[in-house]
């Protein structure tokens, strides 16, 4: 739908601009009307918002040449020259070197509406917060540390990658080492999804692509991080639409570097399904690494840095056997437990009915103990005194730890999300394309 108003929205902006050219200014002024209406509904129904940028861009401007018109045609002047005012109205007038002036802004247009893409605050996620996946981490450090931080070791015939594949299940933590990435290398970062470059507008997402690549090699050394990367590169096929096709095209052309050179820019692609993706797309990205679900002493580690600082008591065996009920877990899986596992001290403080004074750290400040903060406890607690939650004074409620048998109920509620044939897909494709952590 929003391609049939663009289409004939640009039809009538074209019979407008020849008007326009002849001095006939009142034809001209209906046709740029009836463009503008095409472009609004196109504006109304477009999903992309990229695309809605530049379609806002382009209604503005024939909205002020036609503005222009209006005024002009009001003074009874039907047939003398119509000055040029700005945006569509420069390119009805434009002539000689007004070409390169368009092309430019178009491109200045494109970049910044690519603008958004780049990850200008740090995420903060450090490697130290990325559990297991040595691997994947040292080719991380070979594509991107090692390059920017020692330059006179890749000289010759040395140079890094510059396209990294992360593969395997959802929840692995792909997306969670593109953001270490981010965090701890001094380069421009571009955070890239398909909704960022593909557009309804024919032609608009190979710009977009080719403005993408312009970019990183502006701002170099630069990171391109394009997750779900199988949405836009997926296997070229007949049922293809022409718009996809010269997408991938534009997408090969780049990576490849053709008439550029791409030294500082690495491509990192991020998939769930990485059988889908178009063989030549695939042969783009020079090494390809599987992310598999993570090994005990990780899923250990995990747990570690999802409680973080939280209250609780449990002992380095709790944190062993936790990693052993959780074969199969995903990173994400883990996360989900915990974040379960952290609500059952405060479901046990609402379905308290009688607390008891303790001493304990002040909930304002941790550094100063106090003697009568209040703690769930037994009916038949000699020091019971019947109450509810919304009767404790807020400052004076004990933050109660976390026990092992919150994550034991946790774990009751929390299954794998990850299937066995999805895994075996995924160790499939590692045999024969790919590279195990």
């Amino acid at each position: 739908m929003t391609t049939n108003f663009l289409e004939r929205a640009i039809d009538f902006v074209k019979r407008a601009t020849e008007l326009d050219r002849a001095q006939h200014y009142e034809e001209a002024f209906d046709q740029y009307i009836k463009a503008l209406d095409c472009f609004k509904l196109a504006l109304k129904y477009e999903r992309n918002e990229s695309a809605k940028k530049t379609i806002a861009t382009h209604l503005e401007q024939y909205l002020t040449r036609a503005e222009t018109l209006k005024k002009h045609l009001s003074q009874g002047e039907r047939r003398t020259p119509v000055p040029a005012g700005g945006g569509a109205a420069q390119k009805t007038q434009g002539s000689g070197g007004g070409g390169k002036d368009e092309e430019d802004e178009e491109k200045n247009k494109l970049k910044q509406a690519l603008d958004g893409a780049i990850v200008r605050e740090k995420p903060n996620v450090k490697w130290s917060d990325v559990a297991g996946l040595e691997t994947a981490k040292q080719m991380l450090h070979e594509a991107v540390i090692f390059p920017i931080r020692f330059p006179h070791l890749f000289t010759g015939k040395r140079v890094p990658w510059r396209g990294i594949l992360l593969f395997g299940p959802p929840g692995t933590g792909k997306s969670y080492l593109a953001k270490a990435v981010a965090t701890e290398v001094d380069a421009t970062f571009f955070s890239v999804s398909s909704a960022d470059l593909v557009s309804k507008w024919l032609g608009q997402s190979e710009k977009l692509v080719r403005s993408l690549f312009e970019l990183a090699r502006e701002n170099k050394p630069s990171i391109v991080f394009i997750d779900e990367v199988d949405s836009m590169c997926s296997a070229r096929s007949d049922q293809d639409s022409e718009a996809s096709r010269r997408l991938k095209t534009e997408f090969l052309v780049q990576m490849n570097g053709v008439g550029n050179s791409n030294d500082g820019v690495l491509v990192l692609g991020a998939t769930n399904i990485p059988w889908n993706l178009d063989p030549a797309i695939r042969r783009r990205f020079e090494k390809r690494i599987y992310i598999p679900l993570p090994e005990e002493p990780a899923r250990e580690r995990m747990f570690q840095i999802h409680i973080g600082g939280t209250p609780n008591n449990l002992t380095p065996d709790d944190m062993h056997e936790l990693a052993r009920r959780t074969e199969g877990y995903s990173g994400a899986d883990i996360s989900i437990c915990v974040r379960e596992a952290l609500m059952g001290p405060i479901r046990r403080l609402q379905d308290a009915t009688h607390f008891k004074r303790i001493s304990g750290p002040s909930p304002a400040d941790p550094q100063r103990v106090e003697d009568d903060l209040l703690t769930p406890c037994s009916p038949g607690d000699p020091e019971a005194v019947e109450m509810s939650l919304m009767d404790v004074p807020p400052q004076k409620l004990a933050t109660p730890p976390v026990a092992v048998h919150d994550f034991f109920e946790a774990l009751l509620h929390t299954k794998p999300s990850v299937a066995p044939q999805d895994i075996e897909q995924h160790l499939k494709f590692t045999a024969d394309f790919g590279q195990s952590d």
